[in-house]
């Protein structure tokens, strides 16, 4: 386990993001930048680190190699072109299960997580996707692998080492080459990311709130004759001028749209009357996801089929955040959770509860079928899971359909929920 006050005791800790941003716009407020003051970066830094050692070193583990980009991000809090590098395989993060952390960045990025105490080494990359590479694939693969095998006879305890996302000419490289046990780490990362630390909760406070500032926006400006992407580029405004980072998702439609779910934000223009429900799915401040649906009705009244597809939906929400506490499993819960109508159930959602943290995380927790035997429903829920419980209510050949969904952190007596944006009125 790294030591987190001998770590950085003697190096320069880099400035708050919000002196940065001060030095660039003078005096402007950007008010997530506020929840600073209540954060320790560094022990924020220090205890996702830890908890991704912790996971090797319980699973005998040697090290593990981290490409994706949000998997570098909770490792090392380290940053750079987050959507490029999600399809160019051009950073990653060596950790061994010793502690010992080298971060291979995109070449003339070094500067940009010098001052991480997280991070002892950083180095080139060697890249061997096509895009980078062209026709030296192969033969920057190969090198890959050796600087592989290298760190791991130097740095691990043993020869098994836990890869997240790859290009299968480096795996081969690997295998072919050297006795290298490799394993599928994003078990291990996404159980390390799960139980969320209290500064890992003021992020995710900051968050929350520039997507409901968005959302209030957005209420405030939907009006017939605006198009699906006009509306929606509202919450994007808000993210990107509030410190927030990407959406995950194109989630925002209207009217028949509105179901089946799961269709993209289109230039379809909003008629009068029509439902118009959405998912944030934002990545905001400090890389943390808010992710919230909402269903509004353009001009605030709701048609009696309209209002009985909502109360289903708020029904769905109350009945089953009541049924999860710390120690609840996974099975308990899917047994009792609330049972769609007939009609509804062939549109329903992929999943009844997901973990959230700077994206759409594990638990999973799926429909079940009659026999439970559609999924993995082992597990029980934890104190500081942070979750997202959900709906979407829509039956199949209807007109119209409803997506409810709140965030939450589970306690010992219950849920909190973290998501403050009211419900609409029926009447």
């Amino acid at each position: 386990m790294r030591n987190f006050t001998s770590k950085f005791a003697n190096r320069k800790i880099g400035p708050k993001f919000s002196e940065v941003i001060n030095q660039n716009v003078g005096t402007q407020q950007y008010k997530p930048y506020l929840y600073e003051d209540q954060i320790n970066f560094d022990r924020l830094r220090m205890y996702r680190l830890n908890r991704i050692i912790e996971q090797l070193q319980k699973n005998d583990v040697g090290a593990c190699i981290l490409f994706d980009p949000i998997n570098i991000r909770y490792a090392t809090d380290s940053r750079n072109m987050s959507l490029f590098t999600m399809h160019e395989l051009v950073r990653f993060v060596y950790i061994s299960a010793g502690g010992k952390v080298i971060l291979f960045d995109y070449p003339k990025s070094e500067h940009l997580s010098e001052n991480l105490c997280t991070i002892d080494e950083i180095r080139n990359v060697i890249s061997w996707d096509f895009f980078s590479a062209n026709n030296y694939v192969d033969k920057n693969a190969k090198q890959w692998a050796g600087m592989v095998h290298d760190l791991m006879k130097e740095h691990s305890p043993n020869n098994r080492l836990a890869i997240d996302v790859s290009d299968p000419v480096g795996i081969q490289m690997l295998l072919k080459q050297f006795n290298v046990e490799l394993l599928n780490a994003q078990k291990f990362v996404e159980t390390s990311r799960s139980i969320k630390s209290e500064d890992e909760l003021v992020c995710m406070k900051a968050s929350i709130e520039t997507a409901e500032k968005g959302m209030w926006l957005m209420k405030d400006m939907l009006q017939a004759g605006m198009t699906e992407e006009e509306l929606w580029s509202y919450m994007h405004k808000t993210n990107i001028e509030n410190g927030g980072e990407w959406f995950e998702t194109r989630l925002l439609v209207s009217g028949p749209r509105t179901n089946p779910w799961l269709q993209e934000c289109s230039n379809r223009v909003i008629e009068s009357g029509d439902l118009v429900a959405f998912d944030t799915d934002m990545v905001g401040p400090y890389g943390y996801c808010a992710d919230i649906s909402r269903t509004f009705v353009e001009g605030g009244k709701f048609s009696d089929e309209q209002r009985r597809l909502y109360s289903l939906a708020t029904e769905h929400i109350q009945h089953n955040k009541e049924l999860i506490k710390t120690g609840t499993s996974f099975r308990e819960f899917a047994e009792k959770a609330w049972v769609l109508p007939d009609n509804c159930y062939d549109n329903h959602y992929p999943c009844i509860i997901h973990g959230i943290g700077l994206c759409d995380e594990w638990p999973f927790i799926t429909y079940p079928n009659k026999d439970f035997s559609n999924a993995d429903f082992s597990g029980h829920f934890e104190e500081n899971m942070t979750i997202c419980v959900e709906t979407y209510i829509g039956e199949v050949g209807g007109k119209e359909g409803v997506k409810l969904e709140d965030q939450y952190r589970v306690t010992a007596s219950g849920l909190e929920q973290l998501s403050s944006f009211p419900l609409e009125r029926l009447t």
